[in-house]
């Protein structure tokens, strides 16, 4: 992080700095997206996630228009223009992938079309654990590289942005995040907003994180990288130059506590970040970066990254049914206290050897991931908040999960006559 966690007071504008912000208000379901550490935490009523979602409401808000049934992968991913395979032409050290997500706030800073960027950087003394940072120069986008994970307040930022006199600002942000501030984005009097989404589905604190990475190798501190890949693979690297790959049938998740993802991230119905204005993933890419294009402010982030930006069609392969249906027997057993069923060891590594090769890849892999988190958000609500199931699920998971004989029993849904939420 550059110029220190200080305010900007004292000078030049540094090229990224940390404001303070007040402490979180405790509550059920909170992933702490900085909302009720604001002055008026009061708003998170009205634009929480995890109270009561409208995403038809937003998505007309955000892109001008809903989901469109004649295009079935919106049921999916929600709006966009267009996908694509994508990769940087000269990919960026220390990025997750190729760096195409902090390029585009780069350019952003250096053609002057914001102010700032609101987005996460390491605390110094933890690698892993993201702190928010109102970067204001392009410089400053090179310590935001890389994955982190935990929660942190992003949202607080906003308040101490427009103090500053910031009034063209750039957010990267999760799901959560970024659900909140379209949700608020009319009071916040900005002149212009763009929205950088990464997609998000498991997330977890920080010192559980660390907890995980022991059980990956013996030297857990020496870990710098780690990727959930789209070919069934995790691969890790280390600050030796090491690079470790672990098929995802080897990884130790029955050593995981069953609260080490929360129910907030276990109920999340927005893997894909449908209300960001350009979404920067992996599920589809296949080895590169999957963007979809939402709106035309994702358009413009595109077209500023020019030919650095190298593009190709999405693929599809495999077929997702048969995971899904495995992946719904074993949560329903989990959800009531079950043991899992597990493959037997001998045949692991048949399956981690035939599963890139035969399972879903492409787009096909990335509605698998989509499908799993629906289903799970119905089971585990079920089981652990079912008065939450008519408020926190909109209409197009239910659509998601019916293929599998999850139908909404009665109360389950909004009744009729009281407004669609979802």
């Amino acid at each position: 992080m550059q110029d220190g966690l200080a305010g900007p007071a004292g000078g030049a504008m540094p090229a990224a700095w940390t404001p303070a912000v007040g402490p979180a208000r405790p509550r059920g379901l909170c992933t702490d997206c900085g909302i009720s550490r604001s002055a008026e935490p009061k708003a998170c009523g009205r634009a929480c996630q995890f109270i009561r979602p409208d995403y038809p409401r937003l998505e007309l808000q955000v892109h001008g228009r809903a989901r469109d049934p004649a295009r079935p992968d919106e049921v999916f991913f929600g709006p966009f223009r267009r996908m694509l395979r994508a990769s940087l032409a000269a990919p960026r050290p220390g990025a997750q992938w190729t760096g195409i997500t902090t390029r585009l706030a780069e350019r952003l800073l250096e053609t002057g079309a914001v102010d700032a960027v609101l987005t996460m950087a390491a605390d110094p003394a933890d690698r892993w654990r993201p702190v928010p940072v109102l970067v204001t120069k392009p410089e400053g986008m090179a310590a935001c590289r890389g994955m982190r994970m935990g929660y942190a307040p992003l949202l607080a930022l906003l308040q101490p942005a427009r103090a500053a006199g910031h009034r063209r600002l750039a957010v990267i942000g999760i799901p959560c995040q970024v659900y909140a501030l379209r949700a608020l984005e009319a009071e916040l009097g900005f002149e212009r907003l763009f929205v950088i989404g990464t997609p998000c589905s498991d997330n977890t604190t920080t010192e559980r994180f660390h907890e995980f990475l022991a059980l990956l190798a013996e030297d857990p501190a020496t870990i710098t990288y780690l990727e959930f890949r789209a070919d069934y693979h995790v691969e890790l690297r280390f600050t030796d130059g090491r690079v470790k790959t672990i098929p995802f049938l080897q990884l130790p998740i029955s050593k995981l506590p069953p609260d080490f993802f929360p129910l907030t991230c276990r109920t999340c119905v927005d893997y894909t970040n449908v209300l960001a204005d350009v979404t920067v993933g992996y599920m589809a890419g296949q080895g590169e970066q999957w963007l979809l294009v939402r709106n035309q402010r994702g358009e413009e982030l595109v077209a500023l990254l020019g030919d650095e930006l190298r593009t190709s069609e999405l693929g599809s392969a495999g077929k997702r049914q048969g995971p899904v249906r495995g992946f719904l027997a074993n949560v329903e057993r989990a959800a009531g206290g079950l043991p899992l069923r597990r493959m037997p060891g001998w045949l692991r590594p048949l399956v981690g050897w035939l599963m890139p090769r035969i399972g879903p890849r492409g787009l096909e892999f990335a509605r698998t991931r989509v499908e799993m988190k629906a289903v799970e958000t119905v089971l585990h609500l079920r089981r652990e908040a079912p008065r939450r199931l008519k408020s926190m699920v909109p209409a197009h998971v239910w659509a998601l999960v019916r293929p599998y004989g999850l139908e909404a029993a009665p109360g389950e849904t909004p009744a009729a006559g009281t407004g669609e939420r979802g």
